[in-house]
């Protein structure tokens, strides 16, 4: 399996969900199974099968998340001198020129993107359209509605 670039802030958010997931979520079910079965006859009980159902999504989500770690390649942004460049783990701050609207990214491993809180995945159109670009550069971008022209304000390394 091929190894795959994490930043250290995502690697440390993953293994902080493996954690609470093994300390908080295992016990929990593992009780709520426990309690279920004393109800008698598992047939015929939601409680249990829930419960059981919970189980294999916590314990397939440990697994996922530990294999992921296991060939993460963890870089540390803060130490890249990429000369202005983009590269993975840069963070991106963006002038959308049709709407005259800014916007910031950082572009990081596809397990950690979340658009919500302005990650992008390495993988992704825009951050494969950012990659070896520098500030001031101006580029077109496929966007599933449409073509989107931007200029690159700032990229910046490190949290």
């Amino acid at each position: 399996m091929k190894r795959s670039p994490m930043t250290t802030r995502g690697a440390e958010r993953l293994r902080g969900e493996v954690e609470r997931l093994k300390s908080v979520e295992r016990p929990r079910i593992i009780a709520a199974i426990a309690e279920a079965r004393a109800h008698g006859d598992l047939k015929e009980n939601a409680e249990y099968h829930a419960a059981r159902e919970q189980q294999g999504f916590v314990e397939g989500r440990i697994q996922e998340l530990e294999a992921a770690l296991s060939y993460a390649e963890v870089i540390d942004v803060a130490r890249l001198n990429p000369n202005g460049k983009v590269v993975f783990g840069a963070t991106v701050e963006l002038l959308d020129e049709s709407s005259n609207s800014e916007v910031t990214y950082q572009i990081v491993g596809d397990l950690e993107a979340d658009i919500k809180q302005r990650l992008i995945a390495v993988n992704s159109p825009l951050a494969r359209a950012l990659i070896g670009k520098s500030e001031g550069d101006s580029f077109e971008f496929q966007a599933p509605n449409g073509v989107k022209s931007y200029e690159i304000l700032s990229v910046r390394y490190g949290d």
